[in-house]
């Protein structure tokens, strides 16, 4: 076989287009045969033909079963193999619910001064079950946390292991501290997230502070420390009123409470789920018929002289005659509510409303009262006064031994004579029992054996006997102010009841309140009784007057220059409370200024003074003349400009 191809076959391809001219060129020798046109395929008429769509379908099939498989295993799982792990899970993330604290209202004086309020602060709380060693990973996790918080919240260590290790293992929520300031929430939040970063940069290292909380609160403040503290009381650990006004108007001034509930995991709040929250309702301001400035003047004056004195306390009270309002009520020695851990707890309370004690020769005014009113007697009426007098199983005398006085019923008061009382008061009646029963409906008239009024925590109605259970000495001894006990507030108000033309008007320390809603509320009038006419009570002022006035009155230390000024002295046995037996004195002065156009009652009294002097006219007259001087300047009392009336004291027999 020949090694040489045997030579192509040529087919001819189809013609070419004729050129221009018309004519067809012919295929020469040696040129490409034209190419024949492509069949058409059987079926290609444009139709696109799809592969079957069942590989597909059993594909999709497959992967559902699976998924679906997946599923179900996984529900088994959880509702039956592990069903109580999942249940313990599920309870570090349930909903836990909060009080929202109300804030308190405020307490201020008659011109809107602030003398209690609140400030934010935190309440610092943990969930126990955070702490644990599932929780944490180590054993340590409450000793550790302890070690931190102590310094910042400036208690044991120990004392906040057994809070966050307690007995009960399920416990949720324990309180570390309450009411700290913004500034301690922020030393822990900030130790808290420094935690957290090391942490999660650190696998070693255990945030052991993941379960300490906070719960936005407040504290109650006292931006003037201890001034009026006797009247405002205190806020206790629980928020609530622990004494004076903040116990007694604890409901208004506490508001209600709220409440928040939210889901929380591991310590915090989960956003994505909705919290129900009631928001809380702030309290109620309260104003306070007090003047901080005169509030002021009487603290000052009376904690200075029981200091001079040494005595065992002292009190000072100013009113206004016309509206009953209290304008000061000062203690001495008192307390600051803003440090209760240094407070001593004798002091805590307020004396001038809690001490019953008697009241001497301040009472004597009552028994003048009384003796005018009935008209046995007039500020002329002549009084042989000896130096004794034999009255039941006991011998009387006057402060002082004098040859007999022969003195006016002014010169009795002027001169405070004990035994020209006894003799007054002894024509109210044919008989001395009759006599006792007039002077005693007079002293329940004037409020002695009841409350004041002014419903205040602890205060003490006194102590005044039926007639019919006088013993023979009471008898003589309560018309001059012994066997028979008041407080202080009670004292100035019988005073304030003569200034007043002789209307008693219930003694008031709150003024009203202003509401959430910003509406102020007055509290209702005070109730008004007469006690005597008006012309005996002008009488008794002026006779009043010969007090201070006279030369031979007792408390001429109390004179105001300008001001026509009424007062009474009164020097007392006191009754120790340690003992119940008689041991020093209580030194007093009561009275009202300008004594023509009354507008200020002042009363004053120390218990038990052991430096000095203690008559009442020594030691409480020149306090009721640097209280009564500063309180007419504030309220800008001007003197009336009228001359003194001057009563006869003695006669010539």
């Amino acid at each position: 076989m020949s090694d040489r191809e045997p030579p192509r076959r040529r087919v001819p391809g189809p013609a070419k287009p004729a050129r221009s001219g018309g004519a067809q060129r012919r295929p020469g020798p040696g040129s490409r045969p034209a190419r024949r046109p492509a069949r058409p395929r059987p079926g290609a008429q444009g139709t696109i033909r799809l592969g079957s769509a069942r590989p597909r379908l059993r594909m999709v099939g497959l992967a559902l079963t699976l998924v679906l498989s997946a599923f179900v295993v996984r529900l088994l799982q959880v509702q039956g193999v592990d069903a109580s792990t999942y249940a313990a899970k599920a309870q570090k993330n349930r909903y836990v619910g909060y009080t929202l604290a109300a804030e308190r209202g405020g307490i201020t004086d008659r011109n809107g001064v602030a003398l209690a309020t609140s400030v934010d602060a935190y309440d610092i709380t943990a969930d126990p079950t955070l702490f644990t060693r599932e929780e944490l990973g180590v054993d340590d996790g409450p000793e550790q946390a302890a070690a931190l918080l102590a310094p910042i919240l400036g208690q044991e260590q120990d004392a906040l292991v057994k809070k966050l290790r307690p007995a009960n293992r399920n416990l949720r929520y324990t309180l570390l501290a309450s009411r700290q300031t913004p500034q301690v929430w922020k030393q822990i939040k900030d130790l808290k997230a420094a935690l957290a970063t090391k942490s999660e940069a650190d696998k070693a290292t255990v945030n052991v502070l993941g379960g300490v909380l906070s719960v936005a609160s407040s504290k109650r403040v006292y931006p003037n420390g201890d001034l009026a503290a006797g009247i405002l009381g205190w806020v206790n650990a629980d928020g609530k009123g622990g004494g004076g006004v903040e116990q007694q108007l604890n409901a208004e001034l506490s508001g209600k409470d709220g409440e928040i509930r939210y889901a929380q995991s591991g310590g915090r709040q989960v956003p994505t789920v909705s919290a129900t929250e009631t928001p809380a309702v702030p309290g109620s301001d309260v104003e306070l018929t007090i003047d901080r400035d005169i509030q002021w003047a009487a603290q000052n004056a009376i904690t200075e002289q029981v200091a001079k004195s040494k005595a065992d306390r002292g009190y000072v009270i100013v009113q206004d005659t016309r509206t009953g309002e209290v304008l000061a009520m000062a203690n001495a020695p008192g307390f600051d509510p803003n440090d209760l851990a240094e407070a001593s707890g004798a002091n805590m309370g307020n004396a001038a409303l809690q001490d019953a004690y008697e009241p001497g020769s301040t009472a004597k005014i009552m028994s003048m009262a009384a003796v005018l009113e009935e008209g046995v007697a007039t500020p002329g009426t002549h009084v042989v006064v000896p130096n004794r007098l034999h009255r039941g199983d006991r011998l009387f005398k006057d402060d002082i031994d004098h040859e007999t006085w022969h003195l006016t019923l002014n010169g009795v008061l002027a001169k405070s004579s004990n035994i020209g009382t006894i003799l007054a008061t002894g024509q109210l009646g044919k008989t001395q029992p009759k006599a006792n029963k007039v002077l005693y409906d007079y002293l329940r008239k004037f409020g002695l054996g009841s409350y004041t009024g002014l419903g205040f925590p602890g205060e003490t109605p006194g102590i005044l006997a039926a007639p019919g259970k006088w013993s023979t000495s009471q008898q003589y001894t309560i018309p001059f102010g012994q066997g028979l006990s008041l407080n202080a507030m009670q004292a100035a108000s019988i005073y304030s009841t003569i200034a007043n033309g002789g209307v008693r008007v219930e003694p008031t320390l709150v003024r009203g309140a202003k509401g959430p809603d910003g509406q102020f509320t007055e509290v209702p009038e005070p109730r008004k009784t007469r006690v005597i006419s008006a012309k005996t009570a002008k009488t008794l002022a002026r006779m009043l007057e010969s007090v201070v006035d006279d030369r031979e009155g007792t408390g001429t230390k109390a004179r105001i220059p300008g001001y026509r000024v009424a007062g009474k002295t009164g020097t007392a046995n006191r009754v120790d409370p340690a003992t119940g037996k008689y041991r020093g004195y209580t030194s007093s002065f009561a009275g009202f200024a300008p004594a023509d156009k009354p507008r200020i009652t002042v009363y004053c009294a120390i218990q038990n003074a052991t430096q000095g002097n203690y008559f009442g006219g020594q030691i409480c007259g020149p306090i009721y003349k640097q209280v009564m001087e500063f309180a007419l300047k504030t309220l800008q009392v001007p003197p009336t400009g009228a001359k003194p009336a001057s009563l006869p004291v003695s006669y010539k027999p």
